[in-house]
């Protein structure tokens, strides 16, 4: 009985809470631009077919800069601490955010190309988030409580895109929406205040021989190299589903001849519900089976399944997409657990620039995925292309998950060399 209070406790430390809180902001902004796609580019202006396009641009244009700003905070994780990316990223994020809410008065630039650009920092900010997060959680908790924790930090983090979607429909216009993601992350750093570094890491920062956070030491030793791209392809059809399927949803609509129109940020909001009781489920799984491998081979075969539901189930209204948007969520709800197993990899050393470039990666393929997808859907179509790109996504998943050496239990106190 003490044991379990003990637990329980280590849970709902103020790292966790902090950690997760912190995510939910970080996930609130990223899917921010998702929501208000639309709206906000017709609001600048733009045609049909210019939202489309220019839409799709500025969410490759976000990701390359979570691609960067992922190479930028995880190095600084393990050269400067955990917690100098959880305060600067936030501030980045937050500052960009509140920028974007006062594009419509910005008459004196060119509105659609400053909000590019405001995507892209916000894109650098919010790279650091999730990485730091899970890499301080983990290394705080004991290795027994490891899953439930990061799965705790996502599932609560993960609700942030719900709030997003019921921010701008409450608030009735997208740029309150920026303003409220900008304040909560300044709120945030208030309770940031409190939170104590590392002590694994702590333990090496007095050691100037000990190499820390070098991301080019993940391309110079070849097992390293490889597990590092295996890391990478476990998430790869975790934003398969949402950068394609879900993000361009009024696509899929259009072409399975929908009566009524789809709205893309009903389909993020669905989603991320899915996504966040996926987490929840996949540190328990995990857990249960004692093995990451399993839990997230398991998931990954059921999302697969919703995937070719999706495309080839003959959905016949926008009700039916919103449900699958759900399934396709909850059975990609194992990105804490891709994160954690990220982190699991590599050393003290390079922990936190791995945990943090890692998802990054991911996300920065998206740019890939989509240039793909708007290859293939000149001579396929839109189904047609995006099941090419999934049949190539989810080969690499898989590969990836069965291939990469299981962390369940893995002692984390040691140094890569």
């Amino acid at each position: 009985m003490e044991k379990q209070k003990s637990d329980l406790q280590l849970l709902f430390s103020m790292p966790v809470i902090v950690a997760a809180l912190g995510y939910f902001v970080d996930i609130y902004d990223l899917q921010l631009f998702g929501i208000v796609r639309i709206p906000s580019l017709q609001s600048l202006g733009l045609n049909k077919t210019e939202v489309d396009t220019i839409g799709t641009e500025i969410i490759n244009i976000q990701m390359i800069g979570l691609l960067l700003g992922g190479i930028l905070w995880g190095t600084l994780g393990d050269k400067k601490g955990r917690l100098s990316v959880l305060f600067g990223s936030i501030i980045t994020y937050s500052l960009a955010n509140i920028f974007c809410g006062f594009i419509p008065q910005m008459d004196f630039v060119n509105k659609v190309e400053t909000y590019k650009w405001l995507r892209f920092l916000a894109g650098i900010g919010l790279a650091g988030e999730l990485g730091a997060g899970i890499t301080l959680v983990s290394e705080a908790l004991p290795r027994h409580l490891r899953a439930k924790g990061t799965s705790l930090v996502a599932g609560v983090g993960l609700l942030g895109a719900v709030v997003a979607t019921f921010t701008v429909k409450l608030s009735g216009t997208w740029t309150i929406a920026y303003f409220i993601g900008g304040a909560m992350g300044f709120l945030l750093l208030l309770l940031r205040v409190g939170v104590l570094e590392s002590g694994m890491y702590k333990n090496i920062t007095q050691n100037k021989a000990i190499q820390k956070g070098n991301f080019f030491s993940f391309f110079t030793d070849w097992d390293r190299f490889t597990k590092y791209l295996r890391c990478i392809g476990i998430g790869l059809p975790t934003w398969f589903c949402i950068g394609i399927l879900v993000y361009l949803s009024n696509q899929f609509g259009e072409a399975f001849g929908f009566t009524e129109k789809v709205e893309p940020g009903l389909a993020i909001m669905w989603a991320y519900v899915g996504i966040s009781a996926g987490d929840f489920l996949s540190g328990f799984l995990s857990h249960w089976l004692a093995s990451r491998k399993k839990a997230i081979g398991f998931m990954m075969g059921m999302s697969l399944l919703g995937v070719l539901f999706y495309l080839f189930g003959g959905m016949q209204s926008a009700f039916t997409l919103y449900v699958t948007c759900v399934w396709l969520g909850f059975w990609t709800g194992y990105w804490a657990m891709f994160v954690t197993v990220g982190a699991e990899q590599f050393g003290t050393n390079l922990r936190a620039t791995a945990a943090t470039t890692v998802p990054n990666m991911v996300r920065g393929a998206v740019a890939g995925m989509t240039t793909l997808f708007g290859l293939f859907k000149t001579d396929n179509g839109v189904v047609w292309a995006a099941a090419i790109v999934g049949l190539i996504i989810y080969t690499l998943g898989f590969y990836s998950t069965f291939t990469i050496a299981e962390t369940h239990n893995k002692d984390l106190d040691y140094l890569e060399v």
